[in-house]
């Protein structure tokens, strides 16, 4: 009787452990679509058999123990390619923006066609007419006129530049509160997880946790380490703790010299410069990398332009008699030019050159050869600008193809971490029937053991028992 009920016993833990591993499997099947669900798999353990006076007893119990199929390399890699691919698409999406502003596309990128080029190429036609027709007022009138529109072109496209700063500032400022928000969830799961473990599979809690880190890793590029009882800290590239244990440190925003900054600590420290990685590293590279230098070309391009044509007016004398006067007001450097040039309020084109008289045209020569003059690190205005578009368009085009690399390398990591730990309906079919079959082996021994009891019981006889 006694080895009987031992067997009834083990036949009763096998049945618990088979319903369990079915469980799982129903679990599994029903997490398929769910982001960042990790695959559960179930792991059989006897007990230990039992040795009295020399005799080896059964093992009288077996238990199921669920085990998520997670591998912490894997997941890391998916949050650094994760990180790389985000900051490159920050970065392209700022600058197509910028090429978006130039009315450039990837099939049109002709200098020409943007309204700044077409600006300059007018202002100087008009000053090629004057050549012809010194004295007609409507054509000197034209020639105010683009000066006008060439200014007001200069203008847009600093104020272009200027803006989409300012957009960048403000997605910074917003995508830092985001950090926040996932922090302090990190922060509270650690806490539940290393509660649990390591007694207990937190795979739940875990992967809730690696869900609000892969989302952290798409705003901010993070470092990870494993600390006991499967806690994680998490720092900023720079190497500023964001998550330690159960405790959350938040960032926050300032402004100097006109952007954002994002600060942390006690006394607040700027952190913007050593930032990297997710959307942030990326605005940071292209607001504080690739603007800068677009807006100082835009700026020199002006000044050297405006201060071109006024020293050639000041150079001759108008129909009018009198000497002339620079047409363009600009700032005393190149900083700022492009936002701030105009055309100076009742100007005249100087025509004639010096002792010429009113009707000379040696001066309205000298303003149009300012179209074919190198007045800018050794190139004409025209050939500066185009050089300046051509450099717009390769950095985009770079942009694109690291962006595109990033995400390849992306798709990946994500295919070789689901190898591991996404949910396969068919592993999941096979891993069903073979529970299935081993429920009904131990439902059949549970059945004979019990015939055998009551037949022990009543000696032999079949008499019902119940």
């Amino acid at each position: 009787m006694g080895t009987l009920t031992g067997l009834m016993s083990l036949t009763n833990a096998a049945l618990e452990a088979d319903q369990s591993a079915i469980n799982v499997t129903a679990n599994n099947v029903a997490n398929q679509n769910t982001a960042g669900y990790t695959r559960e798999t179930v792991s059989f353990q006897a007990s230990d058999a039992v040795s009295l006076s020399g005799y080896q007893g059964l093992n009288e119990s077996v238990s199921a123990t669920t085990v998520s199929q997670r591998s912490r390399v894997l997941e890391q890699q998916l949050q650094q390619q994760t990180q790389s691919s985000t900051a490159s698409n920050a970065v392209l999406t700022a600058l197509q923006n910028i090429q978006s502003m130039f009315g450039l596309t990837s099939t049109s990128s002709d200098a020409s066609s943007t309204t700044l080029g077409s600006a300059m190429n007018t202002f100087f036609s008009s000053l090629t007419a004057l050549s012809s027709n010194p004295t007609d007022a409507a054509t000197q009138t034209a020639v105010l006129t683009a000066a006008s529109t060439l200014a007001s072109a200069f203008n847009s496209t600093s104020q272009g530049l200027s803006t989409e700063t300012t957009s960048l500032n403000s997605q910074i400022a917003t995508a830092a509160q985001q950090v926040n928000g996932l922090t302090a969830t990190i922060a509270k799961l650690n806490q539940q997880i290393t509660t649990l473990s390591p007694n207990q599979d937190a795979g739940t809690l875990e992967d809730a946790r690696q869900q609000a880190i892969l989302q952290l890793s798409s705003i901010l590029g993070v470092d990870q380490i494993t600390t006991q009882n499967n806690g994680i800290t998490l720092t900023a590239s720079d190497g500023t703790v964001l998550v330690s244990g159960n405790q959350s440190y938040a960032l926050s925003t300032t402004t100097i010299a006109g952007n954002t900054a994002i600060v942390a600590g006690d006394p607040p420290t700027p952190l913007t410069n050593d930032l990297q990685g997710g959307a942030i590293g990326g605005m940071l590279q292209a607001r504080d990398q690739a603007i800068p230098p677009m807006q100082s070309a835009i700026d020199q391009l002006a000044y050297a332009m405006g201060a071109a044509v006024n020293t050639q007016n000041e150079a001759g004398t108008t129909s009018s008699g009198t000497a002339g006067a620079a047409i363009f007001t600009l700032p005393t450097t190149a900083t700022g030019a492009a936002a701030t040039i105009s055309v100076v309020a009742g100007s005249e084109i100087a025509t004639a050159g010096v002792g010429e008289g009113t009707s000379g045209t040696t001066n309205a020569l000298a303003l149009a050869n300012l179209a074919t003059t190198n007045i800018l690190s050794g190139q004409t205005s025209t050939n500066n600008f185009a050089g300046f578009i051509g450099s717009l368009g390769s950095a985009v085009s770079s942009a694109t193809t690291q962006n595109t690399a990033n995400t390849a390398s992306l798709a990946q990591a994500q295919t070789q971490r689901d190898s591991l730990s996404a949910v396969s309906l068919d592993d999941e079919a096979t891993s069903l029937t073979n529970y299935q079959r081993s429920y009904e082996a131990a439902a059949k021994v549970f059945d004979i053991v019990d015939q055998m009891m009551a037949d022990a019981l009543n000696l032999g006889q079949q008499t019902p028992v119940s």
